[in-house]
């Protein structure tokens, strides 16, 4: 535990814990405060259906990575200020969905849990990787100050799915299929190889798929992969991610795969605005920009290559 003074509140740190009460508290602190910033900018909110729909994210992220969530209370009334989840991978640190309470706002909340995070990485010698708002200036300057760089920028693609599918073919769908165990050593290879990450429990944990909420799948190419795309269906997220891919080709086809799963739905897929024939075709399918965000990092950053496909669950820039 820490605690700060200075002008405003003095603020403690903490761990989240596995009690429902913090795991609640939590919930409904991302899903106040990101509904909040939306509207308080002219839009609608992104969370429907109150605090359970925002549960998701301690649910995966404590399965995938138990206790790494820090807390931001108020070290004199012990009233939740914000929290942030991270998770430490063999090759980064990746920073997780970070909120801080509206009655909050600009009291140095934020920069307190992204200065932990960013510690922990230096003294374990790892780069730190987000994907955050190139909307939100806030968090922009916060993440800049504190040393990231922006290396690739989105486009937040909405898709609606009709009921009855998307009718549409590319070249190499009858190549996708759905991933296996047996496939996660070549998934972690041509990710380390393509964005230069890796993080086999990750992949792992959607194969698993205790929630029921994930769909993973490969294409395979003469030589081996060429490409990787998860999914998750649920009413905290519903999108199309994490994936790499060799060419927006493959890129492509494995988005079609995984849409023709989302029947009746209207998944989000961050797009690398480079990838402008990829972009092209989910303009043709009926995607529509809803955002832009940009992936950054701070400490050494291999080059990107090929297609990235990132998300917010869970986060790897």
């Amino acid at each position: 535990m820490t605690e700060s003074g200075g002008a405003g509140e003095a603020i403690r740190l903490r761990a989240l814990t596995a009690a429902r009460e913090d795991r609640a508290a939590v919930a409904e602190l991302i899903y106040v405060s990101t509904n909040a910033w939306y509207q308080a900018n002219g839009r609608p909110p992104i969370f429907a259906g109150g605090p359970a729909a925002t549960e998701l994210f301690a649910d995966v992220y404590e399965a995938l990575d138990p206790g790494c969530c820090v807390l931001a209370e108020s070290a004199r009334t012990g009233r939740l200020m914000g929290s942030c989840f991270y998770h430490p991978r063999e090759t980064h640190l990746s920073l997780g969905i970070m909120n801080v309470h509206p009655a909050y706002f600009g009291r140095g909340v934020a920069r307190r849990l992204l200065g932990h995070v960013t510690d922990l990485a230096d003294a374990q010698g790892k780069p730190v990787r987000l994907v955050s708002s190139a909307m939100n200036l806030d968090s922009f300057s916060l993440y800049t100050r504190a040393g990231f760089v922006p290396r690739c920028a989105y486009q937040d693609m909405l898709l609606p799915v009709p009921a009855g599918g998307l009718g549409q073919t590319v070249p190499g769908l009858e190549r996708v299929r759905p991933a296996t165990p047996d496939d996660v050593a070549a998934i972690v290879a041509l990710e380390r190889e393509l964005s230069g990450i890796a993080r086999p429990g990750d992949y792992r944990h959607f194969l698993a798929n205790e929630a029921g909420i994930w769909r993973l799948a490969v294409l395979e190419g003469a030589d081996g992969l060429e490409g990787v795309l998860a999914s998750v269906a649920h009413p905290g997220s519903t999108m199309l991610g994490p994936g790499v891919a060799r060419s927006d080709a493959a890129a492509a086809a494995l988005l079609l795969y995984q849409l023709d799963g989302m029947r009746g739905r209207s998944p989000v897929v961050l797009v690398p605005v480079a990838s402008h024939e990829l972009v092209g075709r989910v303009y043709a399918w009926g995607g529509r920009n809803c955002e832009l965000h940009f992936a950054q990092v701070r400490g050494v950053c291999p080059p990107f290559r090929g297609v990235t496909l990132p998300t917010f669950m869970p986060e790897t820039g």
